[in-house]
C-alpha cells in the first residue's frame, strides 16, 4: 500500500498544537501539552470521568470488494519522558493490512517504564451494492495508575493519534459531498474523535484520512510553503514573522527544546526573506466580477 500521497498533509496533522508560539519551553502555554487526538491510559482519572479518552471511532463509506485488503496506516507521537520537557518525542506510524474478518490488531513500543500498547478493531456492514458501512477503532491499551498525573499518564498515551486508510479494490465515498443517493448512508455515520476526509490525489477516492483536526475533503500544503503547514500560507507568513523578531536569547532556548523546534528555528531564519516573498500577498483563485456590482 502506498500511503505517500498523504505525507505532508499527515505531518501537518502529527505536529499540529506540538509547540505553541512562542515555541519556548518556558513559556507558560508550553508547560502543557496541546496536542490534539491524545489517547489516555483507560485508567487515568480524567479518562474515567469522561473528559478525554483512550479511544477514537470512525465510521465511513466504502464501495468495493470489501473481501480485498484494506492498508490501514496508525501514526502518533510517543513521548520519551514524563512532563512537558521538549527533547523526547517519537514519531510512530505502524502498517496494517485488514481483511473482511473483525479482530484485534495490536501494536506495542517500548517505555521507561513498561510497553505502550494500542489495538486497532475494524469491522464492516453490508448495506447493499457492493456498498459497506466500515468501523474502526483505535484503542490506547496502555496503564497507568488512577492516581496519576496528567504528565505521568502522557508517557503512555498516544498523541496526535490518527489513522490513514488505503483501499485499492474500490473508493471512499466522502461524507463531506455524498452523492445525492447516498446522503442517507453518509449521514448515518458517527465518528468520533476524528473527521475522515478523502486525501492524496484528487482523480481518485482510494484514501482515507481519520484526522483528529477538522479538515476538508483532499486538503493540501501550499505549494509556497517549504514546511508542512495544513493552511494556505498564512501560518508559514505568521511564523517568519514572529521567528524574525525573537531575541538571541530566545531563540538559544527554542534550539535545546528538541529536534522539531530547532529544525523549525533552522528553516525558519535561512530562508525568512525568501519565505516572506513567496507567501505575501499570494492569490490562490480569481473570481469573476459581474458587470452589475
Amino acid at each position: 500500500m502506498n500511503f505517500d500521497a498523504a505525507g505532508k498533509i499527515a505531518n501537518a496533522v502529527l505536529y499540529e498544537g506540538y509547540m505553541l508560539y512562542p515555541y519556548r519551553p518556558s513559556a507558560l502555554k508550553n508547560q502543557q501539552r496541546w496536542n490534539f487526538g491524545t489517547l489516555y491510559p483507560a485508567q487515568f482519572e480524567e479518562v474515567r470521568r469522561g473528559t478525554e479518552r483512550n479511544w477514537m471511532h470512525v465510521e465511513c463509506l466504502l464501495q468495493g470488494d470489501f473481501k480485498a485488503p484494506l492498508g490501514i496506516r496508525v501514526r502518533f507521537l510517543q513521548l520519551a519522558n514524563e512532563g512537558p520537557q521538549w527533547n523526547g518525542c517519537s514519531e510512530r506510524e505502524i502498517d496494517f493490512l485488514a481483511g473482511p474478518q473483525p479482530s484485534p490488531l495490536r501494536f506495542g513500543f517500548p517505555t521507561n517504564e513498561g510497553v505502550l500498547r494500542g489495538s486497532l478493531h475494524v469491522s464492516a456492514q453490508a448495506l447493499g451494492d457492493s456498498l459497506s458501512k466500515l468501523s474502526l477503532d483505535l484503542i490506547n491499551e496502555s496503564q497507568c495508575e488512577p492516581s496519576a498525573t496528567r504528565d505521568k499518564a502522557l508517557a503512555s498515551s498516544l498523541l496526535s493519534a490518527h489513522t490513514i486508510l488505503h483501499f485499492d479494490s474500490g473508493e471512499f465515498i466522502s461524507l463531506l459531498d455524498p452523492p445525492s443517493n447516498l446522503r442517507k448512508h453518509a449521514s448515518e455515520c458517527r465518528s468520533i474523535g476524528c473527521f475522515p476526509v478523502l486525501v492524496g490525489d484528487q482523480a481518485q477516492r482510494n484514501m482515507l484520512l481519520c484526522s483528529p483536526i477538522i479538515l476538508y475533503d483532499y486538503p493540501q500544503i501550499a505549494p509556497e510553503s517549504i514546511g508542512d503547514f495544513c493552511d494556505g500560507t498564512e501560518m508559514d507568513e505568521m511564523l517568519t514573522l514572529r521567528v524574525i523578531t525573537m531575541t538571541s536569547e530566545e531563540k538559544a532556548e527554542m534550539t535545546t527544546a528538541d529536534n522539531y523546534a530547532r529544525s523549525l528555528l533552522e528553516r525558519t531564519e535561512q530562508t525568512a526573506r525568501e519565505q516572506l516573498m513567496r507567501t505575501h500577498g499570494t492569490i490562490r483563485s480569481m473570481r469573476p466580477v459581474n458587470d452589475h456590482e
